[in-house]
């Protein structure tokens, strides 16, 4: 089995970095809460007891998560071309409305609209990827096909 790599920016892994370490500075007071909660008698009718050991539980799963994420990632560094790629950033035209919007090209677990980051394996990620200004993209979106034009490329800085 050939094992796969999560591409993302240095941003990405570093933002899942502090995510870590934020849940790591989180886990000693949810381990006290729930060893309050212990104390209270009857493990099996105490409410606060299941609801901080649940708490913890969600706590160590999103660090597992967040742990294999960073071990199978790989961090790309855009190449100093006009070629869109992760990490660089793309203005576009929509044809139809004639719209122009910004966005970053991420990994997927970056991909976030309201921060203007699309996934690199997205539809609109898919159909842009290696086009540079002036090219005109059809992109095969679920709800049907449209068409961009790519007025920009820049990488980050």
């Amino acid at each position: 089995m050939e094992l796969t790599f999560n591409k993302m920016t240095a941003a990405g892994y570093h933002a899942i970095e502090q995510e870590i370490e934020d849940l790591k500075q989180q886990r000693p007071e949810r381990i006290k809460i729930l060893a309050a909660a212990a104390a209270l008698g009857d493990r099996s009718e105490n409410a606060e007891y299941s609801s901080a050991k649940r708490d913890l539980g969600r706590l160590e799963s999103r660090l597992r998560f967040l742990n294999k994420q960073l071990q199978y990632a790989q961090i790309v560094q855009p190449a100093d071309n006009d070629q869109l790629d992760i990490g660089k950033f793309v203005t576009i035209e929509f044809l139809d409305d004639h719209d122009q919007i910004t966005y970053q090209l991420v990994g997927k677990q970056e991909a976030n609209l309201e921060q203007q980051k699309i996934s690199f394996t997205s539809p609109i990620g898919q159909a842009l990827a290696n086009h540079t200004v002036g090219d005109v993209v059809t992109v095969n979106a679920p709800n049907g096909a449209y068409q961009v034009k790519v007025i920009a490329v820049k990488r980050a800085q």
